[in-house]
């Protein structure tokens, strides 16, 4: 069976530029091979450009894969009087919800985008992590440091007297006065500092996706309780209508019992019927409510201060012409996807850090200052005063802990190469649930249509009919149920439509590299 992606990484051979040191890093220590590293070192340091050891990452591969199980027709079925055109390779467009044409939604959105505060929180991590990236790159540069102080001190002559001095008179108090300069350079001689930098731009890249799929996420959220809303209107409306004929019904029942043409268990069931009908609204007036409330949150307000016309079926156009992506693209346009690779990706560098940790490190500092009893001859030649200090750590016993740590590094490599392939076939599943709820919508929404218009007819013929005498009050009872359920039906595919043409809009990446909301694009690969 074809993996829909897979990584790839090395543990074997690094070499070193210039070829100087050749070594395998095992699952317990290094293994020197041919050149010995000890008494090569100093060339070493003068002359190893600098090798990364671990696996160096590569972006995985798209799937070859179809998209959906069976090929998709040119176009949905027509319903309701329009068709979905599948378009495939075409892009979409940055703000793809412009495309139901309502400005009352543009505004809401263009609104909640300014304002929602998890969108504000995305955008405040991923400037920390690219904050936290430009302080790490820090750590391969010397680093510099300046001191100027004095210290007053006095002597004991009890000390003196220890080692052969003479007298008791007390010493002299005395001020010393000193100026320094400090250097402290890490060599990055293996490469653990650049891959633990690489690490760092890797979780700045997540972030940066983060907020991306924080962007796609919050409109298309919109757009779905928006038709929610518009749909529980029209519900809602549908059934208040049917409560009125039904009480119409009702107020008839009354007349006729009252002149002895009907009996009145009629009215008791017809008054049964009222209250079943009365008691379906409270639900979904509740249901709208809280589709309205969630608008308000969408938008960063409070419920009580949020005030906007409620939105209709009608307020909303459906996008004639669909996108499909082709299954490369998917993988590119979905901040999804990006995110767990840039997690991939940070797993990847992560061997490397545990690797270098079980190299030697070098470390190189250098001190230069002025010392001296009086300010005015701080400076003179005879003050100075200099050191120079090179120091080589290798690690030798550590009871297995940096051996384990590499192999929980590699673990985590193989968790986060499993959880990209999850992510990538839940997207393509994603894109193909969409892609066959548009075609079944339709199918849908066509039948839904025809029903209705029949309901209607039958209910219109019936009522006429008992109205003359000619059918029970049980048939018009029977044509008002079938009617209700096929306004409701036909609503509810109507909003399903629209809501599945958001879903396959967010399902193909929401075209986020039309915008410009996010700016920076951190953080670059570190080789």
């Amino acid at each position: 069976m074809q993996k829909p992606a897979s990584f790839h990484y090395e543990l074997v051979k690094q070499k070193c530029s210039l070829t100087l040191v050749e070594y395998v890093i095992s699952s317990e220590l290094m293994k020197p091979i041919g050149f010995p590293v000890w008494p090569c070192l100093p060339l070493l340091v003068l002359t190893l450009n600098g090798c990364a050891v671990g696996p160096h990452y590569r972006h995985p591969a798209a799937p070859d894969v179809p998209l959906t199980s069976t090929p998709l027709p040119d176009a949905t079925a027509r319903a309701a009087g329009q068709s979905q055109r599948f378009m495939p390779g075409a892009d979409i467009p940055g703000d793809w919800w412009h495309l139901f044409k309502s400005s009352q939604l543009d505004g809401l959105i263009a609104n909640a985008l300014r304002n929602n505060p998890n969108l504000a929180a995305a955008q405040a991590t991923l400037l920390e992590a690219e904050e936290n990236f430009r302080a790490a790159q820090g750590a391969l540069l010397p680093t510099f440091s300046g001191s100027l102080g004095a210290q007053r001190d006095k002597g004991s002559s009890a000390g003196l007297a220890a080692f052969g001095g003479k007298g008791t008179a007390p010493l002299p108090a005395y001020t010393l006065y000193n100026a320094s300069l400090s250097i402290s350079y890490s060599l990055d001689i293996f490469g653990g500092q650049r891959r633990q930098i690489e690490n760092i731009a890797a979780q700045a890249e997540y972030e940066r996706w983060e907020l991306e799929a924080a962007y796609l996420t919050l409109t298309s959220n919109i757009v779905t309780a928006a038709v929610n809303e518009a749909s529980l209107n029209a519900q809602i409306d549908a059934t208040q209508k049917l409560v009125a004929d039904e009480r119409q019904l009702l107020a008839i029942l009354q007349t006729q019992t009252r002149l002895g043409g009907a009996a009145p268990t009629q009215v008791l069931q017809q008054q049964a019927t009222l209250a079943q009908q009365e008691a379906t609204l409270p639900p979904m007036e509740s249901q709208l409510a809280q589709a309205q409330n969630q608008l308000a949150a969408y938008a960063g307000q409070f419920p009580g201060n949020f005030h906007l016309k409620s939105f209709t079926l009608a307020d909303l156009s459906l996008p004639k012409n669909i996108p499909v992506s082709l299954p490369s693209a998917i993988v590119a346009q979905r901040p999804d996807i990006a995110a767990a690779a840039a997690q991939l990706h940070e797993a990847s560098a992560n061997v490397g850090v545990a690797d270098a940790n079980m190299l030697p490190q070098v470390k190189l500092s250098a001190e230069i200052g002025r010392e001296s009893l009086t300010p005015g001859t701080l400076f003179a030649p005879s003050t100075l005063l200099w050191n120079l200090v090179a120091g080589i750590t290798q690690p030798i016993f550590e009871g297995g802990t940096l051996a384990a740590q590499r192999k929980s590094a590699i673990a985590a490599l193989q968790v986060a190469g499993a959880q990209y392939q999850s992510t990538v076939i839940s997207a393509f599943q994603n894109v193909a649930d969409a892609l066959s709820a548009l075609q079944y919508d339709a199918h849908t929404l066509s039948a839904a249509q025809a029903a209705r218009v029949a309901a209607g007819k039958s209910l219109r013929v019936t009522e006429a009919q008992y109205q003359l005498g000619g059918q029970p009050f049980s048939a018009v009872l029977t044509a008002e149920i079938t009617y209700q359920n096929a306004v409701v039906a036909a609503v509810k595919a109507r909003a399903a439509r629209l809501s599945d043409t958001a879903a396959l809009y967010q399902a193909l990446g929401g075209g986020w590299w039309h915008r410009q909301d996010v700016t920076v694009k951190c953080c670059g690969v570190i080789p």
